[in-house]
């Protein structure tokens, strides 16, 4: 069946203009012109005329494309594969900055980078002191040599530069920092309940990537955030899901625990779900 410019810029959205101009550059020419000069299209050009909208959709310049699709040893089904690959990053890249603008909008502030002044930090250890167990607390002052010293290790984490780094990360402030530790009650239950889910959704990441489920690893670790957020009473959980997947990637020995409990190269396969999840 034979379709007009007109009928072909109907069904693709793509400006009668933009068909000529492609026609002028050889990028798309009609499968035949009319004894009026009338271009018509066939179905095959329709369908290259889709592969022309996926490059532009990655932003690759025509005369680009025109030589990409020229070449003799032009591969369509390899070409779909990795626009496809290449537009999911896209779409995660996009569906992350999402997220970001989401929470700003809700009033989290991703870029307060204040320091925490030591009177917020004693008063975030003597809340933690206080949620410890007697067990837990007198486990840490043998080791320490004393409560004094204990909460003094403690109160030094918030003087770490790169440690604090993190959490205003994680957090966006200083404010929803405190906020998250003044809130937090130790609750062995609470504690038990985030890591009984985290294990269930570990079995699902290895679940995709025995199936080579790429849609399954998407819900993992969508499910996986949703969890992070409530066990660390996060707004999102996007940063702290990415620092995890450079652990994973840099840290052989925490690669190897998880590899060990939940099946071989479990750790590699979360960092990279992570990282596509999140067009990086």
């Amino acid at each position: 069946m034979m379709r007009t410019v007109k009928d072909v810029s109907e069904i693709t959205g793509v400006s009668i203009r933009t068909l000529r101009y492609y026609d002028e550059i050889g990028l798309l020419k009609p499968t035949e012109l009319t004894e009026a000069g009338y271009r018509l299209y066939d179905n095959k050009a329709l369908e290259k005329l889709q592969e022309i909208m996926f490059f532009r959709e990655l932003e690759i310049p025509l005369i680009d494309i025109k030589k990409i699709m020229d070449n003799p040893n032009y591969d369509k089904e390899r070409a779909l594969l990795a626009q496809k690959s290449l537009l999911e990053q896209k779409r995660n890249r996009l569906n992350g900055i999402i997220e970001l603008i989401t929470d700003v909008m809700k009033g989290v502030n991703t870029m307060s980078f204040g320091v925490f002044n030591n009177e917020e930090a004693q008063k975030m250890v003597n809340h933690t002191l206080s949620c410890m167990s007697k067990e837990s607390l007198d486990e840490q002052v043998q080791k320490y040599g004393s409560m004094e010293k204990y909460k003094e290790y403690l109160i030094s984490g918030f003087a770490n530069e790169r440690a604090t780094a993190d959490l205003l990360k994680w957090y966006g402030s200083k404010e929803k920092v405190m906020e998250a530790v003044m809130q937090s009650t130790g609750s062995v239950e609470e504690i038990k309940q985030g890591q009984d889910e985290n294990a269930k959704i570990y079995k699902q990441f290895m679940a995709a990537k025995e199936a080579g489920n790429m849609d399954m690893a998407h819900s993992a670790v969508e499910m996986l955030a949703e969890n992070y957020k409530t066990m660390f009473m996060l707004d999102n959980a996007r940063n702290i899901l990415i620092d995890l997947a450079k652990e994973y990637s840099s840290n052989e020995k925490l690669a190897e625990v998880t590899d060990k409990q939940y099946g071989a190269g479990c750790a590699d396969y979360i960092a990279n779900a992570i990282k596509i999840y999140y067009g990086l």
